[in-house]
């Protein structure tokens, strides 16, 4: 599958509300997957095995839909952003710093992507 990281700046927290960063972060991360499906990670979302994962992802490329994936600031992601998406994902039951749940979504996406293709990766 091609993949693309898209980043956006991130809204400095000093002199705002959280509901404002969060507000104004996911303005811009809204403009950025216009058209594909979006999954929010979110640790309050559905946990998936791999295999769901990959079934997932393959039913998406079969309707030829781009999927993008958003991963939220310090703030968590918008609640607008969230309710528009298609699924809510659980990386993990704990929260995660944004840097470490790109490093698992990451993998979790190159794990989906041999399952797919019958690689022996995915044990």
């Amino acid at each position: 599958w091609p993949l693309e990281v898209r980043e956006v700046r991130e809204e400095p927290a000093r002199s705002a509300s959280p509901d404002l960063v969060r507000s104004r972060e996911g303005e811009r991360l809204a403009s950025n997957v216009k058209g594909a499906d979006v999954v929010v990670c979110d640790e309050r979302g559905d946990g998936m095995t791999s295999a769901a994962f990959a079934a997932f992802l393959q039913q998406a490329r079969e309707r030829a839909r781009d999927v993008a994936f958003v991963v939220g600031g310090a703030f968590g992601v918008a609640p607008a952003l969230r309710d528009a998406a298609v699924k809510q994902l659980a990386l993990a039951p704990w929260t995660l710093p944004h840097e470490m749940a790109r490093l698992v979504l990451a993998e979790q996406l190159y794990r989906a992507g041999t399952i797919v293709r019958g690689e022996p990766y995915h044990k």
